[in-house]
């Protein structure tokens, strides 16, 4: 798996997160979009791929996530799905992925760890770290290894740095 320094990349999908959340704010008006996950985060290095988080009120959610496939996205296989969280992948050829949610669910923590990383260059680093380390290993054994950095990042939000997070 090849990571990109955050000039290589983030300029590009700073471009893509606004042509979809034009497309997207036509097909659900109401809803929130945030650019997250590495490439909304300054310094963070990446697989180059784009994540978008969308928050609609959960009397929308089902219809919302029809409306994102007529944008030619489909639900990601093997991924958490729930009555307040779906997401989607892009069948555009362009490495975005859809994370709708609910408002007010615990999946606004999208939110939560990109806000904490954006204000903490200790945590950028550490993260940065973990997936260099993991750069030869399989997407599943990454996930997890990226999915417990997540989780201590979580756990202790309001802190600015993370000791010894891995």
């Amino acid at each position: 798996m090849k990571f990109y320094a955050s000039e290589e990349y983030q300029p590009h999908c700073q471009k893509l997160f606004e042509h979809y959340q034009r497309k997207i704010k036509l097909v659900i008006p109401n809803a929130l979009i945030e650019h997250i996950g590495a490439s909304s985060i300054p310094h963070a290095i990446s697989k180059g791929d784009l994540d978008i988080y969308i928050a609609v009120e959960q009397f929308v959610f089902e219809n919302a996530i029809q409306k994102l496939i007529t944008l030619n996205f489909q639900e990601k296989k093997e991924t958490l799905r729930t009555h307040q969280l779906c997401m989607l992948e892009s069948l555009n050829n362009d490495e975005v992925a859809l994370q709708l949610i609910v408002k007010g669910s615990e999946f606004e923590s999208f939110i939560i760890f990109r806000d904490t990383l954006r204000q903490s260059s200790e945590l950028v680093q550490q993260y940065n770290a973990l997936k260099s380390r993991c750069s030869h290993l399989n997407m599943d054994d990454y996930r997890s290894e990226k999915n417990m950095f997540i989780a201590k990042v979580l756990r202790n939000p309001t802190q600015k740095t993370i000791k010894n997070a891995l």
